[in-house]
């Protein structure tokens, strides 16, 4: 009972005194009731048990009190004791090296999670950094000596028996943690209370700081609004449009430079001043209220007021500079049109007062007139630029333009020299229409003899290109054609000498008018290029050029005609040969294909045929000699046969390779056939079926006619079977079947044949059943010459058992099959 009292801090009804067994029995079962109320279900547990000293009911009894008492109270996040209890060991023990604290036996026993413990409350009692984890006797008699001086909790447990007992006792180390627990209680509420201060300390110390924050904003922005209206209220214009231009340029420079960061002062002072407000009504504080005419409503009406007299000074600056604009525009238009005009009319006096068509042509006089009607139209389109630089003249007078002095000077000359001008050009009018009329026969005749010699040139120009044209031809015929049309020009040239005739007699009949009539000729016709000189010079150089044409067309014949020749000897040839080629392939398809016969009498008419071929070969060189020459002739057709060298070369290679391949073929069959005791019937049965489902006659079956001939020979295929068939028979999956790749899987289907096994066999008898063979006994069993081979490349034997000079026979046999490397 006293255990409770001091357990619970409750008091319990008095213990009957008496040292009668009633008395004690009456005594526990107060305790028992009082456990009871405190809702433990004890099971189990009577009080005679206890008052007779049974230890286990005894030692449980204590143990429900403990639980009940000091540690059911413990909770940590809504866990149950026990649970509770692990969580707050684990969350305390964790920043701590070599401490994992999982349950409340083993985790315990180096003593590191009980120091931890005591560090983690009160690091000047333990020097966590300087324990072992391989001293865990020490580690917990440090703990527990640490604990009972410093935190008054009494030492429950014996270190030598936790640390020797495997898995120590779970309520044992559960209620000496709670005791930790207990302990420190109070020191974690004293820290929960301390921070709950400093962050009410905190959330007021930031309140206050974005208080003065807000009104330091306030104040800046109001005095910077305040110094910048009355710069915005000044309204004096400047009298010069780079003036006013500054003053643009100033304000822009405001808008760029000056405002955007007051905007953003303006934003981010409303937005501080709603986030303080947020904080206070958070935190439960009174609204925060500004400085008088420093609220966000003072300040948008300070900002509303800045804004509207900018628009107002944006606005005059803008007024004032499109009406010094509209000046400075009126001015420098005014100077461009009179300085443009005065440019057009300059020299244009002069020009109009000369007298040279006096001595000029009649095309010279035309032109000079066409000038004239072109002047006087231009003229007539320059009268709007003179009544647009009076008009602009007029308007700047109104608008009492500073330097108009200088403005009407200027227009006042423009117009005297314009009305002078009309004057000229009148006069050189009239003047031009009386010489013209005494030029005009003459020029009738320069325009007729214009009109005829350009064509006349053009055709000889026409000869001349024709005549000294390049050709290139590649047959006779083609150099016929040039011949005839050569001919046929030629057959023209008289008529071309009587136009020639015609053109040179209008020069004679100008030449003649101008000595009657004592004209003055330039000798420049004004409708052509062309003088009678360069007639006569281009007429002679047609004729010199027809004989050296003559020569050219000749001469192409002559070789042509070689040419001729040379395709005519060569197809011969060739028209040989490749039948020749042709006959002699399907001569050796026929015998490749041929059963008839054993293969040794088909291997002695292969050869025949071979030595026959070889012996061709002098008719393949002669016709490369004739292809060389053509080669040299640059002949790159032949119509005399279809037949190319390259076609006969290829067909040459390809003979070549087939009989050699054939024979090849025959011998392998010849080799298989005494290596596998293949009969000759068997092998013409072989090469029957084959030919048979050989359907393209080119010595190959496709997969489905190779299936068709297994089928037929008795093979019962399924899609795998046929499938490793064909790995077999075309392992580099070109997707044909041939002869020999046939005749190799159906041998090898029908013979025997030796294996690796086999051979090692037979290598153990010689042996004498030894694993490895000698030297000496190779020599004794083999021929010479069999010996040495296997001599040379049997690999030295490496075994417990081996005798000096002992060789690896097993390695030897399976590298003749393939299955590893010599």
């Amino acid at each position: 009972m006293l255990l409770l009292e001091v357990i619970s801090g409750e008091r319990l009804p008095k213990p009957d005194k008496g040292k009668m067994r009633f008395h004690k029995i009456a005594n526990v079962n107060k305790a028992l009731d009082f456990i009871c109320s405190k809702g433990v279900k004890l099971v189990s547990i009577g009080a005679e048990e206890i008052v007779d000293g049974n230890v286990k009911m005894t030692l449980g009894m204590i143990w429900t009190i403990i639980l009940r008492f000091a540690i059911q109270d413990i909770s940590v996040e809504e866990t149950s004791a026990k649970e509770g209890l692990l969580l707050w060991c684990q969350r305390k023990t964790a920043p701590y090296r070599n401490v994992n604290v999982q349950n409340f036996h083993i985790s315990w026993k180096d003593g590191l999670a009980l120091c931890a413990l005591i560090h983690r409350h009160r690091p000047d009692l333990i020097d966590y950094s300087k324990l072992r984890k391989d001293d865990p006797i020490g580690n917990l008699n440090t703990a527990f000596e640490v604990a009972e001086k410093f935190l008054d909790i009494p030492k429950m447990l014996d270190a030598e028996d936790i640390v020797n007992t495997p898995k120590p006792d779970e309520k044992a180390i559960m209620t000496y943690v709670s005791c930790f627990y207990h302990a420190f209680a109070g020191a974690e509420q004293a820290e929960t209370a301390a921070n709950r201060i400093c962050k009410v300390l905190a959330v007021n110390q930031e309140n206050e700081r974005l208080m003065e924050e807000y009104e330091k904003l306030a104040s800046e922005l109001l005095e910077w609004i305040r110094r910048t209206i009355p710069w915005l209220e000044n309204r004096v214009a400047e009298q010069t449009m780079r003036a006013m231009q500054q003053k643009l340029e100033d304000f822009r420079d405001y808008r760029r430079v000056h405002k955007p960061p007051r905007v953003q002062e303006k934003c981010q002072l409303e937005i501080n001043f709603n986030t303080l407000q947020t904080k206070l009504r958070l935190s439960n504080r009174p609204a925060f209220m500004p400085s008088e005419g420093k609220m966000v409503s003072d300040i948008a009406n300070a900002w509303k007021g800045l804004e509207q007299v900018e628009k107002g000074y944006e606005e005059w600056l803008l007024t004032e500079i499109r009406r010094l604009e509209r000046l400075d525009h009126l001015a420098e238009k005014f100077k461009q049109k009179c300085s443009l005009h005065e440019s057009w009319t300059g020299g244009k006096e002069d020009l109009l007062s000369q007298k040279d068509y006096e001595s000029a042509s009649l095309m010279e006089i035309r032109a000079l007139m066409r000038k004239h009607e072109a002047f006087e139209s231009d003229l007539a389109a320059h009268q709007d630029r003179v009544e647009q630089i009076a008009a602009i003249a007029q308007e700047l007078n109104e608008l009492d333009y500073h330097d108009s002095a200088t403005v009407n000077a200027r227009c006042q000359g423009i117009c005297d020299q314009w009305d002078n001008l009309g004057t000229l050009t009148q006069k050189r009018r009239d003047a031009l229409e009386r010489v013209e009329k005494l030029w005009e026969t003459i020029d009738q005749l320069y325009l007729e003899f214009a009109k005829r010699a350009a064509p006349f040139n053009n055709w000889m120009d026409g000869a001349v290109e024709d005549l000294q044209d390049m050709f290139i031809v590649h047959s006779i015929e083609e150099i016929q054609s040039l011949i005839t049309a050569h001919d046929q020009f030629k057959a023209t040239l008289p008529e071309a000498d009587k136009e020639r005739m015609a053109v040179m007699g209008i020069q004679s009949e100008v030449l003649k008018i101008a000595q009657t009539y004592g004209i003055k000729l330039s000798g420049i016709n004004p409708y052509t290029n062309l003088s009678p000189q360069d007639i006569t010079n281009k007429w002679e150089m047609v004729k010199g050029l027809v004989p050296c044409r003559d020569q050219m067309l000749q001469e192409e014949v002559a070789r042509q005609q070689a040419n001729e020749r040379l395709r005519r000897q060569f197809a011969a040839q060739a028209n040989i040969i490749g039948p020749w080629i042709q006959t002699k392939m399907e001569e050796i398809g026929h015998v490749s294909i041929d059963i008839a016969g054993s293969l040794e009498e088909q291997m002695n008419n292969l050869k025949t045929y071979e030595q026959n071929i070889i012996n061709y070969k002098s008719n393949i060189d002669k016709l490369e000699g004739d292809h060389q020459l053509i080669q040299e002739a640059l002949i790159f057709d032949n119509k005399h046969t279809n037949y190319t060298m390259e076609h006969i070369r290829v067909g040459w290679e390809q003979l070549l390779t087939t009989i050699a391949r054939t024979i090849n073929e025959v011998e392998n069959q010849i080799l298989t056939r005494d290596a596998k005791g293949i009969s000759q019937e068997q092998l013409n049965e072989f090469r029957a079926s084959f030919n048979h489902f050989d359907r393209k006659r080119n010595g190959m079956m496709d997969p489905d006619d190779f299936r068709a001939c297994l089928i037929s020979m008795g093979y019962d295929l399924g899609e795998v079977e046929f499938a490793r068939i064909m790995t077999l028979v075309d392992p580099n999956n070109t997707g044909v079947v041939t002869f020999q790749a046939f005749i190799d899987f159906m041998t090898r289907e029908t013979a025997e044949t030796d294996t690796a096994e086999q051979v090692m066999a037979s290598f153990k008898i010689l042996a004498s059943d030894k694993p490895y063979i000698t030297v000496d006994e190779l020599r004794r069993e083999l021929p010479p010459e069999q010996a040495e081979y296997c001599i040379s490349r049997m690999t030295k034997y490496i075994g417990a058992e081996g005798a000096p000079g002992a060789l690896d026979y097993i390695s030897f046999s399976s590298a003749l099959y393939g299955e590893s490397d010599l």
